[in-house]
């Protein structure tokens, strides 16, 4: 195995062995591109790392989720096209993730940042001759959309649904152990859906309800007060160094995370830095029907992630809530919950920097 495979920890090498009991040791070439290291330096859990609001459990990069995917696709398929695809799918990502979508006020889509794909893979020598040598063109694996078991509509089972499930119930919230992701995963096929598209299946009814009553815990998580008020903090904390001239937009595509986290705590503008010093420290945010004044207080809306999967049912596959009452239930719970409209808070003073401010802020300094 390669320095990427040997440097994981023990768990996530036990993960991987799940997805796929036979690591494909031709995938390791394409992992070990730049353009594919880069993401190793960029958090799965959006900028959730840096403050003591939340206790990640280790680090797991968006090159581990990556990775995580095209090992779900390999096992299902053993397609070289739709495996690639799955371990390009974020190689446009940039540092902090969805923050950045906050960043560009799409938050409840997140998908802002995902024109830049096609233009990496083609401008990657790297990449590029890796692709000629397996005799693949570069649109066939620079857009895993076109692929639906790598990825599909929400709120269908796909690779990447499936993954970043797992690895965020393993590492920000633990309602897995790995032996629990063991059963659920091999109690999947593929099969057909109502489209007669190929999609993940479970076998079991009992199995996929106990797969919807675990992550159902999950999904409140990510539309979360901190997880929303983090993640908009983080996006506020670029735009200002962006508009004051500490950080350009191809920063978030060419360092890592900690540079950009020393950039914040080192920033000639103290209020900035400080502000930052602040969003570490913090513990907990708050909520309110009004706007707090003197506080860091936003009013942002998150983006719905949950799953109604297909389970064979008398050899018929139907979503789980169609057949199980307590699945329906749960996820009925799920979606009834306020995702947002109302303002948010931490305890501590941050105004953003608009750029229509910025020479009046820079004069601040």
């Amino acid at each position: 195995m390669n320095k990427y495979y040997n440097n994981l920890n023990n768990e996530v090498k036990e993960y991987f062995q799940i997805l796929s009991p036979e690591f494909p040791e031709w995938l390791l070439d394409y992992i070990d591109t730049p353009e594919m290291e880069r993401i190793g330096k960029i958090s799965m859990n959006c900028g959730t790392d840096y403050t003591k609001c939340f206790n990640n459990r280790y680090w797991y990069s968006n090159l581990d989720h990556s990775v995580g995917v095209a090992l779900i696709i390999w096992h299902f398929t053993h397609d070289k096209k739709q495996t690639l695809a799955g371990l390009f799918h974020d190689i446009a990502t940039p540092l902090f993730k969805h923050c950045i979508d906050f960043m560009n006020g799409d938050s409840e889509t997140q998908e802002s940042t995902e024109e830049k794909t096609a233009s990496i893979i083609r401008n990657s020598k790297e990449i590029m001759a890796l692709l000629t040598k397996d005799k693949i063109k570069v649109e066939e694996v620079d857009d895993y959309k076109i692929y639906p078991i790598a990825d599909n509509d929400t709120p269908k089972l796909s690779a990447d649904r499936f993954e970043y499930n797992f690895s965020g119930g393993l590492t920000l919230f633990r309602i897995w152990e790995p032996d629990k992701i063991r059963k659920i995963y091999n109690n999947i096929i593929v099969s057909k859906n109502e489209d007669g598209i190929d999609e993940l299946v479970f076998k079991d009814k009992d199995v996929c309800e106990e797969y919807i009553h675990t992550i159902s815990k999950l999904w409140p998580q990510w539309i979360s007060d901190k997880d929303r008020t983090v993640m908009q903090f983080l996006a506020d904390m670029c735009k200002s160094m962006n508009t004051c001239g500490y950080l350009t937009i191809d920063d978030l595509y060419t360092l890592s995370e900690q540079e950009i986290i020393n950039k914040f705590l080192n920033c000639p503008d103290k209020y900035l830095a400080e502000s930052f010093k602040k969003f570490q420290s913090a513990t907990k945010v708050y909520k309110s029907s009004e706007y707090v004044k003197g506080k860091y207080c936003v009013n942002i809306k998150a983006k719905a992630r949950y799953i109604i999967p297909l389970v064979l049912n008398g050899g018929i596959s139907q979503r789980i809530n169609q057949i199980n009452e307590s699945a329906n239930k749960e996820i009925n719970n799920y979606l009834s919950l306020p995702k947002g409209g109302y303002y948010t808070y931490f305890d501590f003073e941050f105004t953003p920097y608009e750029k229509e401010l910025s020479q009046k802020l820079i004069k601040r300094k």
